[in-house]
């Protein structure tokens, strides 16, 4: 409490002996902790806090991603049946145009399927064996190869990144000699 004596301000009197062995920043707490543990405590809570916005900035970062992959692969599927027609067209053609014009939609092609693996489509491959999570079996046929290897394509499979846009639909052997089946 302050008094005013005769105008002028006077303090009260304070033990400072009292005072002169605490620190202000070792001042206990009510919780028996210290300005330096509440400091440390905090300093932790404050890292881990930055790291968990870093973490949720890398996932939505992810998620916007895999977002626009999700949003490509839907266009370019709905793109494959033009892109296995103009396929058939150009192996149909033959002879049948001038060389000129025969090139000139091999080039067309060309160009359209560099853009669409600059875009991230890949063909599913389809040599070697039958694989259940890429090839879908349309036939099978009794030859002298292994059982369960691909010897015919008879439609190609794409993905796009990793998403299976669609399935290779092939023809594989069954081991044996003999007549086709279906499958």
């Amino acid at each position: 409490m302050v008094s005013i004596v005769g105008g002028e301000e006077k303090m009260p009197e304070t033990n400072d002996k009292e005072y002169a062995d605490e620190k202000p920043e070792t001042q206990g707490s009510p919780d028996g902790k210290t300005h330096d543990d509440d400091r440390e405590d905090l300093k932790e809570r404050l890292l881990r806090l930055a790291a968990e916005f870093d973490n949720y900035k890398k996932r939505v970062r992810a998620d916007v991603d895999n977002a626009k992959d999700i949003g490509k692969a839907e266009v370019i599927k709905s793109l494959l049946p033009a892109l296995d027609e103009f396929e058939l067209a150009l192996s149909s053609i033959g002879d049948g145009l001038g060389k000129k014009e025969g090139r000139g939609f091999e080039l067309v092609y060309s160009n359209i399927k560099d853009t669409l693996r600059k875009e991230g489509l890949n063909e599913v491959p389809t040599n070697g064996k039958y694989d259940p999570y890429r090839h879908e079996i349309i036939m099978s046929r009794r030859d002298g190869a292994e059982h369960g290897t691909i010897i015919e394509v008879v439609k190609k499979g794409y993905t796009l990144k990793n998403i299976l846009l669609r399935p290779a639909a092939v023809i594989i052997s069954d081991g044996a000699g003999g007549e086709d089946r279906k499958i």
